[in-house]
């Protein structure tokens, strides 16, 4: 029996429209607002680094929510920015004044670019990238120098998304460089060996990788061009910047609202915030993780967190305990990740698929904690299940590429 509620999401990203078309689906009687910053059907981002720079799609291309847009799925599209909650009247307040009602709230405000100081966004050939305004304005600038003699790009930050830009780059034919202050590419996100892996296919279609360079100074030349120098007295010129050094919660509206954060809203297993009418998903979270409180930047936790958020703002009851998951497309290389990393495991498993692709296990004990591969959909979906299900694996097993995952996964359920 529907209870009649309004529900309020606020944040058009994937968290906040598998939250509004979620909560739809759990109360069809309800009635879902989508509160989106940015005037068009909330769109995928994915592709912002990938195939919208490289002119193979564009941005609305993809709507998040299908050909029929969140209102194919019974949810209203409000476009507005909100600037503040009033959690004693139960409304949400916008830029230009207007107060919206609500019985449950759902913050999905998603996360922002962290900034460098010394490259600030909007300077002259200085580009960051989240928004489909961001990547129209830098594939218009890389269209505009693609033909030029010497067309060049620098990226700083070696992570996903600087590494997605910098592949898109070079596969149109500008010439990058890529400056990562950490001794090695993609950190975070994998082992040493997988990121060799990467860093040689880089190398390989003419990208210019330099590793534990940081960046000292910045100036513009007087042909138009950009002048880096970095710590080392090593002065690198291109014609622009995209600056790609990871992203901050956005939880100011919610830290304004008194409700608890510490780099992310704090969220308990349902995505309930401290406040008992307001979830919170995605990014902007800090939720409970195996290890203790943690934060994911990914489309696919946005996705999941979002969606039984947006069901538990509607009357459910369902924890979120999934394997995190993450995927990156740069040049024929499909890199992906799924599950929990752990430092230090207990042991690391090479699974060689062959023609170029690879798997690598990160053991907790018996189980698998973390896996990541470069075009191993199959065994990375397979290994997906195993950690989900917290199925003991054999690590010599595991190294055998002539057993598959599948049978083990049978055989051991």
């Amino acid at each position: 029996m529907s209870t009649g509620r309004k529900i309020v999401v606020v944040g058009g990203g994937p968290a906040g429209v598998a939250a509004a078309l979620a909560a739809k689906q759990q109360d069809a009687a309800a009635e879902v607002v989508l509160v989106n910053d940015e005037h068009h059907e909330p769109y995928e981002k994915p592709p912002l680094s990938k195939a919208v720079l490289t002119g193979k799609a564009k941005a609305h291309d993809a709507p998040i929510a299908g050909p029929k847009g969140v209102a194919g799925g019974g949810v209203a599209l409000r476009h507005a920015r909100v600037t503040a909650i009033d959690r004693g009247a139960r409304a949400v307040v916008t830029e230009a004044g207007e107060r919206i009602g609500y019985d449950v709230l759902v913050l999905a405000t998603g996360s922002t670019n962290r900034v460098l100081s010394m490259v600030p966004p909007g300077g002259k050939g200085i580009y960051y990238l989240r928004t489909e305004a961001e990547a129209r304005a830098l594939k218009e600038h890389l269209d505009r120098i693609r033909s030029l003699p010497h067309a060049s790009l620098i990226v700083i930050g070696g992570g996903l998304i600087g590494l997605e830009v910098a592949a898109s780059a070079a596969e149109i034919g500008v010439k990058t460089t890529v400056i990562e202050i950490a001794p090695r590419i993609l950190a975070r996100v994998c082992d040493e060996e997988t990121s060799a892996l990467v860093h040689e296919r880089h190398r390989a279609r003419g990208v210019d990788i330099r590793t534990g360079t940081a960046l000292s100074t910045l100036t513009e030349l007087p042909d138009g061009k950009l002048a880096v120098t970095t710590a080392n007295g090593e002065t690198l010129t291109a014609d622009l910047i995209v600056v790609g050094t990871g992203a901050a919660p956005e939880d100011r509206l919610a830290q304004a609202a008194g409700l608890a954060a510490r780099d992310g809203i704090i969220v308990d297993d349902h995505g309930r915030t401290s406040d008992p009418a307001i979830f919170a998903a995605g990014d902007c979270t800090r939720f409970p993780g195996p290890h203790g409180p943690v934060r994911l930047e990914n489309w696919r936790h946005a996705q999941e967190h979002g969606a039984i958020a947006g069901r538990n703002a509607a009357g459910g009851d369902v924890a979120y305990n999934v394997a995190p998951s993450f995927w990156s497309e740069q040049f024929d290389m499909y890199i992906q990740g799924v599950g929990w990393p752990i430092a230090p495991p207990s042991a690391r498993v090479r699974r060689p698929l062959g023609a170029g692709a690879t798997l690598l296990f990160e053991l907790d004990g018996s189980h698998i904690a973390y896996a990541v591969g470069i075009n191993a959909q199959r065994d990375i979906a397979m290994a997906r299940r195993l950690i989900e299900r917290r199925i003991p694996v054999d690590a010599g097993e595991l190294a055998d590429a002539s057993k598959p995952l599948a049978a083990m996964l049978k055989a051991k359920a």
